[in-house]
């Protein structure tokens, strides 16, 4: 199954409601710090409901210390960026992807994305339109890869 890791999270009801996401489809969520809120910010277990206790939750410190559990247990890692390369609908995935997204401010750290097997964006039709909400794009992003993996 794929895992969904976001890397800087800042907005607390966006964790929330990628947090819900992955419980229902019983996608694994990894958080990587420093994070802009406390695990235990309100407005996250409220965006998340009663749902907390049915996701599989890991928080990594930093960068370094999320690479190393995903070099542990393999898999590729996807950055999703305005600046990727590939259309999230021309990627083939695979199960054990590792689905990478930055802040709502900043995106992903471009020493992360160097790391990336593959970077991959969402098309905006609208050019006025930069980006999507971030839990909208992990919604987008996840379902197109349960789509193809199942």
């Amino acid at each position: 199954m794929p895992k969904i890791v976001l890397v800087h999270p800042q907005i607390p009801p966006n964790t929330g409601n990628i947090a819900r996401t992955c419980a229902a489809t019983g996608t694994e969520l990894h958080l990587v710090g420093p994070l802009g809120f406390e695990i235990s910010d309100r407005y996250l277990k409220r965006a998340g409901l009663d749902y907390w206790p049915h996701v599989a939750l890991s928080y990594h410190n930093d960068i370094d210390e999320f690479l190393q559990v995903a070099h542990r247990r393999g898999g590729r890692l996807i950055g999703y960026s305005v600046r990727g390369k590939k259309n999230y609908l021309d990627c083939e995935y695979l199960t054990d992807d590792w689905l990478l997204f930055g802040s709502e401010t900043n995106g992903l750290p471009p020493e992360l994305l160097a790391k990336c097997h593959l970077t991959s964006f969402i098309p905006m039709e609208q050019g006025k339109v930069r980006s999507l909400n971030l839990s909208v794009s992990v919604a987008v992003v996840l379902f197109e890869t349960l789509r193809q993996l199942r």
